[in-house]
């Protein structure tokens, strides 16, 4: 066996089970899942009835590099969502389609680090757990950068050193965060190209839940779109990650894609022809209807903004929580341990969050998860809205 697989943790999803084993909720009332972020809405037609309609293909396999329509939908979603040149994305050279973008981002540091005892691969904390994973199989020794409360949830890149950002390979940045919604700002954007620049690393930008903010506020800013404006205009050292299963409702159809430095792609497609993870052909047929449409993502928008209303108007003045930047989820601050909040709150009204500090890992500074708890806010209004009634009721018996 490949001896990395020891350094893997449980999946936070498995210390949850074991936190809830023996414990039985009230029967009278139904049970609310807060705990895992898959989107609940019904996937636009215009997506299912483009798979329907090129069943057909099947009997074709799929080519790693998928179909020029498809890289060329995405190289025009990319120019006008992010207000980048138009022809400064190559479709040929600088955009692959991926199975997901959990399968990429975990596939993609296989690819790009160079194993050595110094290597370092850095990452927020909290963090999407794949990104520890995908280090330790790497070979490389994962570095945590805090998200805490006093720096906005955000990473503090001031704080590392020279020597450490000299060891780094590869930099995850999850833009907005998982699990807090915070958005980098240009500014820290483009601190990070110069400091890949400067330390010759490859920066990961995982930017999956992009396209669900409140129409009120501006757009998440993304990692090429900032590229662009300081002039490092072919994208070099910066790779970004898209999915439609947040965007579009989509997380069975397993689509998304990669896009950047040229340079690196072509590594990675190299890489790819190996791995296997191709995109089946009615599958990119779907992802191009919906990667054309931008109408069912702002009816989501609209969605997710009226269920951050309501329940922040229900939980504000019990909890201490705000609306994030951007994504679907309340990082919410616990008055009790985040352990006994998450335990306690199923025991008494049959809802699961998820403890924070399964979503992070101790360092010398602590760990930025505890006395935290992340809510998903996928499942409909009304029954988000009853979470957060339940939620205040048990809060009060604290």
């Amino acid at each position: 066996m490949n001896q990395d697989l020891a350094h893997l943790q449980p999946y936070p999803f498995e210390k949850l089970a074991k936190l809830k084993q023996g414990i039985r909720p009230p029967s009278d009332i139904e049970h609310i899942a807060l705990s895992v972020g898959e989107p609940k809405h019904p996937t636009p037609q215009i997506i299912t009835d483009a798979l329907l309609k090129h069943l057909h293909t099947l009997g074709q396999y799929p080519t790693t590099k998928g179909l020029d329509a498809l890289r060329q939908s995405i190289a025009c979603w990319l120019a006008q969502r992010f207000s980048i040149d138009t022809g400064a994305i190559n479709p040929d050279t600088q955009i692959l389609p991926v199975s997901g973008t959990r399968e990429a981002l975990f596939s993609f540091a296989q690819c790009v680090v160079q194993r050595s005892d110094n290597a370092l691969v850095m990452m927020p904390n909290p963090f999407y757990q794949i990104y520890e994973g995908a280090t330790l199989l790497a070979g490389a020794r994962p570095y945590f950068i805090n998200c805490d409360k006093e720096n906005k949830y955000l990473p503090d890149y001031n704080s590392i050193s020279a020597d450490s950002w000299k060891n780094c390979q590869l930099l995850y940045v999850c833009n907005p965060g998982n699990p807090s919604g915070a958005t980098h700002t240009a500014e820290q954007l483009k601190q990070l190209i110069e400091l890949a620049h400067r330390y010759d690393f490859i920066i990961a930008a995982d930017e999956c839940y992009s396209e669900i903010y409140n129409t009120g506020q501006s757009k998440p800013l993304g990692l090429l779109e900032v590229s662009e404006q300081m002039g490092n205009k072919d994208f070099a050292r910066c790779v970004v990650f898209h999915s439609l299963s947040k965007r579009s409702n989509a997380p069975g159809l397993r689509s998304g894609f990669v896009a950047g430095d040229a340079t690196v792609l072509k590594s990675y497609f190299s890489y790819r022809t190996y791995h296997g993870c191709t995109l089946p052909t009615p599958s990119q047929h779907a992802s191009i209807a919906a990667w054309n449409d931008e109408e069912h993502v702002k009816q989501n928008r609209l969605l997710y903004s009226q269920k951050f209303s309501d329940v922040l108007t229900v939980l504000s003045d019990s909890l201490d929580v705000k609306a994030p930047d951007a994504g679907f989820y309340l990082w919410a601050k616990t008055p009790i341990s985040d352990i006994d909040f998450s335990q306690q709150l199923f025991a008494q009204q049959n809802i699961t969050v998820l403890p924070g500090q399964y979503l992070a890992r101790d360092t010398a500074d602590g760990n930025p998860g505890i006395n935290h708890i992340r809510m998903a806010l996928v499942a409909p209004v009304d029954e988000c809205l009853d979470a957060a009634h339940r939620i205040k009721q048990f809060i009060q018996t604290l």
